[in-house]
């Protein structure tokens, strides 16, 4: 979903490659392992309204660019990896979220499963209501149950991709570099929707590290 981003990922800081031996794959992956499971553990248990505002809001007031640094090179089925995956899927629906409204409401009406009810999102959702939607799954990561939060943001993946795989449809003979464009955002979002979903099942086993 990277290149869906109109904000360019900047290479890791010379203090990020200092501090965390960039050259060193293993010693990011434990920087990055170590930073989510802290970050994630203090704030769960500081309870703190305004440290889960911060961290809902931060994209918006610092970009990705110091988040990736951490966590963009995790695996997928890893705690970093997921919480990299739904600052992802923020920012896609902050940046542009007409687009997201009308992927989610062609989704909606095509896909024959529960998914749009467990995402949660009203009847209709407009471009307001999916940013408010998305910026309550990731409060609800930072100070609910996480594997719900996953699930909730895995469901909303699966909707948009349904709406991306049909209006490429739509638009295939008309306009057949958009149908592509769709149609590769349409996997991305599948591909999050089971990592998202796999990673789940792993917090509920107490195996999401």
């Amino acid at each position: 979903m990277t290149d869906d981003f109109h904000k360019p990922v900047r290479r890791p800081s010379e203090t990020f490659d200092r501090l965390y031996a960039a050259e060193d794959p293993a010693e990011v992956s434990r920087a990055a392992h170590s930073t989510a499971a802290a970050l994630l553990s203090r704030v769960r248990e500081e309870r703190d309204p305004e440290a889960v505002d911060r961290l809902v809001g931060f994209t918006s007031r610092h970009g990705i660019d110091d988040i990736a640094e951490l966590w963009s090179h995790s695996p997928a089925k890893s705690l970093p990896g997921s919480l990299w995956r739904l600052y992802l899927l923020q920012l896609s629906i902050h940046d542009d979220p007409a687009t997201a409204a009308l992927l989610y409401d062609r989704g909606r009406t095509e896909l024959r499963s529960s998914d749009a009810v467990v995402a949660g999102a009203p009847v209709p959702a407009g471009p307001s209501e999916l940013v408010a939607l998305i910026d309550t799954i990731l409060r609800g990561a930072f100070q609910g149950d996480f594997a719900v939060a996953l699930d909730r943001a895995a469901a909303f993946c699966r909707v948009q991709a349904s709406g991306a795989t049909h209006l490429a449809d739509d638009y295939e003979r008309t306009e057949p570099h958009r149908s592509t464009e769709l149609t590769t955002r349409a996997l991305r979002l599948a591909t999050y929707a089971t990592d998202l979903t796999a990673a789940a099942r792993l917090w509920r086993r107490e195996a999401l590290t």
